[in-house]
């Protein structure tokens, strides 16, 4: 996780409340001349104002070849888009909540935007306040995903309709932890979110690692460790439970590897996981999930 999104587990222990913000339509929403005037705060060389404009106004071009005017917006996907959505949201809302509203810290990363509060009344006026700024720039908030979240835990009495929230791909809610004296409480904790884990997944699949049957095992972990190394190194920061049970479908095809590679195990998964267990034990580190505790069961 990012220095952002740890910057966000801290206040959510701190703020009983989050605005979390959800902008229609973004890139295709933004204002061509309000997006020049923001660059132009940072150069004034006439060179670089001029392909920003042309590169803003330069027209779609559709399947059929036709070609569509565009006078708002910015092609997702392309390198120089986040660049602009961020000049553009730094001056068009950054520095007005500063401004307006200095009590209420806050997280974005591109166009999500993660608000802090301390009451359920203050969110409901500053989230009016963001609809009528936004309306001033040309955007508006998509009403419908764009929530009042309770930060509830072992020490915030009560509920309400929304109590989780997805901020750079983790989803914050109550979780179970475990104190340092070994109490069990509820906290409010970032873990890696079901719609990430089921990407992650459709990745581990897509390996089709079962099939690899004329190479090694260790020519498959060092195909996919750099990339497992990857995923623990951020979704796997907090709450790390949650990204293990994802983790655990690897060693699922590892198992089918063995059945296809050896005969004696073919048809009998219950002795391929146990000669997975075996190596996992002469070789702990063999696999980054391995290392990280993620082993198959002998049973």
């Amino acid at each position: 996780m990012t220095r952002c999104g740890r910057t966000c587990r801290q206040r959510c222990w701190k703020y009983d409340w989050v605005l979390d913000l959800d902008l229609k339509s973004f890139f295709d929403s933004l204002d061509h001349s309000l997006v020049l005037k923001a660059v132009a705060h940072h150069t004034d060389l006439r060179w670089i104002l001029l392909y920003v404009e042309r590169w803003l106004k330069a027209p779609l071009q559709l399947e059929d070849g036709t070609l569509r005017p565009r006078d708002r917006g910015s092609p997702q996907g392309s390198a120089i888009s986040p660049v602009l959505a961020n000049l553009f949201l730094h001056y068009a809302l950054d520095m007005w909540l500063v401004r307006e509203f200095p009590d209420v810290p806050f997280e974005r990363y591109a166009d999500d935007v993660i608000l802090h509060c301390k009451t359920k009344t203050q969110a409901q006026v500053v989230r009016d306040a963001i609809i009528e700024r936004l309306a001033q720039v040309g955007l508006e908030l998509n009403l419908d995903k764009t929530r009042i979240v309770y930060c509830k835990d072992a020490n915030r009495k009560g509920s309400h309709e929304h109590e989780q929230f997805t901020f750079l791909s983790y989803t914050f809610r109550p979780r179970l932890a475990r104190s340092k004296a070994g109490v069990k409480f509820v906290s409010f904790l970032p873990a890696v979110s079901n719609d990430t884990a089921k990407d992650l997944r459709r990745k581990i699949k897509r390996w089709r690692l079962h099939l690899w049957s004329g190479r090694h095992l260790a020519d498959l972990a060092q195909e996919i460790n750099s990339t497992v190394r990857g995923w623990i190194g951020y979704y796997g920061r907090y709450y790390r439970t949650e990204l293990i049970q994802t983790l655990k479908l690897i060693n699922d095809y590892l198992v089918r590897w063995a059945m296809r590679k050896y005969k004696r195990l073919r048809r009998h998964p219950t002795r391929a996981t146990r000669f997975l267990a075996a190596v996992a034990k002469r070789e702990p580190r063999l696999f980054v999930h391995w290392a990280l505790g993620v082993q198959p069961s002998a049973g």
